[in-house]
């Protein structure tokens, strides 16, 4: 086995096993020419101004109801009720950040850190009686879109928040938060 191969008498019996190989060109299938798309279909432009219709109705003229007095009686009246007290002032507290649970900050965009995107975003943060959030509104952007979404989304994900008081219970209420994005690198 070892003299065949030294002596190159397994080329041969390799060709002659496999014989020769053959290759053909194939001709592409010639392409159909698709018909070319309708036209769009015209549209008429509506006019610039279509005044609306003027419409009239009228109504049957009733007898004016009369404002006389029809019974008399000889009860005097009686003493007015007294008049109701002014409501009490009501103590409110602004939601806050819980000191236990401090706010996170949420995560720079990549995107924005490679332009260089830095700013503070001011939120609306609508707080339930639980602190959890319950919808966050961008008030005065940071002027990059991008890091608005990023404050907003870390707010409604993982913020919780000592809720507003009124008259020492909690209650939903809104308050304003800001978000600073600042590059350290």
């Amino acid at each position: 086995m070892f003299w065949l191969l030294n002596s190159g008498l397994s080329h041969q019996i390799i060709d002659v096993v496999l014989g020769p190989i053959e290759t053909r060109m194939i001709e592409e299938a010639p392409k159909q020419e698709e018909p070319p798309p309708p036209p769009p279909p015209k549209i008429e432009t509506p006019p610039p101004f279509v005044p609306p219709p003027e419409i009239a109705i009228e109504l049957p003229a009733e007898a004016p109801a009369t404002t006389a007095i029809q019974t008399t009686t000889t009860v005097r009246p009686t003493t007015p009720p007294p008049v109701a007290a002014p409501p009490a002032p009501t103590s409110r507290t602004a939601p806050k950040s819980d000191s236990r649970r401090p706010l996170t900050q949420p995560e720079y965009p990549p995107s924005s850190r490679r332009a260089g995107e830095a700013g503070t975003v001011i939120l609306e943060v609508y707080v339930l009686e639980n602190g959890r959030v319950g919808e966050a509104k961008v008030k005065q952007s940071s002027g990059f879109p991008r890091l608005d979404e990023a404050a907003v989304r870390e707010v409604k994900r993982s913020w919780r928040l000592v809720p507003g008081t009124e008259n020492g219970k909690p209650v939903p209420m809104w308050g304003q938060f800001a978000v600073t994005f600042k590059l350290t690198d």
